[in-house]
């Protein structure tokens, strides 16, 4: 995880989903970009598949807002969670096109077809692209996605979810360059209990104050990652007392990105990594 502190560096420039403003989310694309354009950090999201593969995708089900059917037909919004990720074996997730519909919120946004990919495959892409450019390979803030109602019908209970994850990260040997996040405490607590040295994150939008977060967290984590609007100096402040870095989320204004810099954050997660390089001094903010 970061090093950085306020007065050493600007924030770590983290790609959320890749670089969503640019390339359809968590794609392939979108990552590769995010590594030319020198993301030290890819934020992406994992889901299990039916046959237990580690899958690279926000929901545990095919958005209407992003996916094709296999048949390239749209899905109609009432009927997305019927796509459910958990009950498909990857063959058939690879079907679905996730990247040819233009995102509303993201006009800008590159369209071209793509798959949800395997957690490996992105692996294997940027360390490849990163070494033909000759950069270290970026480091990932990977967000199990996960919510008790969700428990053994989008995802296994906490405990088995877990083990599948961190079994993957092993395998590919990314636990030297991973921060877990998660709003499920229970994801952390279990992480915790199966791989103690994997630095973690604990998500937050809610107005809770962090102190009870983490009373009801049962510890304290490497990380605390805020929606930015809740990055105030007095969250920053206690934070930095409890010994935490502060990464915020999602934040493609360029006035909150300067706000938090001017705190002192530790990284800021980004759609428009692009935006956010733009405002640092030559040389810094990349690999």
């Amino acid at each position: 995880m970061s090093t950085l502190t306020p007065s050493s560096a600007p924030p770590e420039v983290h790609g959320h989903r890749g670089c969503r403003g640019l390339f359809p989310e968590n794609t392939l694309p979108a990552f590769l970009h995010a590594v030319r354009l020198g993301v030290a950090v890819l934020e992406l999201d994992v889901v299990l598949s039916a046959d237990g593969q580690v899958v690279v995708s926000h929901e545990p089900w095919m958005s209407a807002t992003i996916c094709l059917d296999p048949a390239c037909q749209p899905i109609p919004a009432a009927t997305q969670q019927q796509h459910n990720i958990y009950q498909m074996p990857y063959a058939q997730v690879r079907r679905y096109d996730c990247g040819q519909l233009p995102h509303p919120a993201f006009p800008a946004q590159q369209n071209l077809p793509a798959h949800k990919p395997l957690l490996r495959e992105v692996v294997l892409a940027v360390d490849e692209l990163a070494r033909k450019l000759g950069r270290m390979p970026p480091r990932f803030s990977l967000e199990v996605k996960s919510e008790p109602a969700g428990d053994n019908l989008f995802h296994p209970a906490p405990a088995a979810y877990v083990a599948v994850v961190v079994e993957e990260l092993r395998r590919l040997g990314l636990v030297p360059r991973t921060t877990l996040l998660s709003f499920d405490g229970r994801i952390l607590q279990q992480v915790r209990r199966q791989l103690p040295e994997l630095p973690l994150c604990l998500l937050i939008e809610d107005e809770v104050p962090l102190s009870s977060h983490l009373q009801q967290l049962g510890f304290t984590p490497r990380v605390v990652g805020p929606h930015h609007a809740l990055a105030t100096p007095q969250l920053v402040a206690e934070a930095r007392q409890a010994g935490m870095l502060v990464v915020p989320w999602t934040v493609n204004n360029p006035a909150d990105m300067l706000r938090l810099m001017a705190l002192g954050v530790a990284g800021i997660t980004t759609d428009y990594p692009d935006r956010l390089l733009s405002l640092y001094p030559s040389g810094q903010g990349a690999e």
